[in-house]
């Protein structure tokens, strides 16, 4: 389960490419494309091999007018769907 202390590390890195802003994500493995729009975009993009979840949120949170909770609760259950994926996983 990923917590606000979880280090986000990628797993299985799919095939991303820029499209107007929006990312296109290819997993040929599965055989599924995705696409990243908006704050799933910008969690992409400040994701780094060993980045605390908490520091993801204050960065969010810098660009963002949300809530510290509502930042956490939402980073998280996305999060949790790119690790349903295979593509992340969060080391306690």
């Amino acid at each position: 389960m990923i917590t606000s202390e979880s280090v986000i590390k990628m797993k299985n890195t799919p095939n991303v490419t820029d499209l107007a802003g929006d990312k296109v994500m290819v997993d040929f493995a599965q055989g599924k494309y995705f696409m990243l729009k908006g704050v799933g975009n910008d969690i992409w993009d400040l994701m780094d091999d060993g980045m605390k979840v908490a520091d993801i949120v204050a960065e969010l949170q810098k660009e963002y007018d949300v809530s510290e909770e509502e930042c956490l609760t939402e980073t998280i259950k996305f999060l949790s769907e790119l690790e349903e994926l295979n593509f992340i996983e969060g080391i306690e």
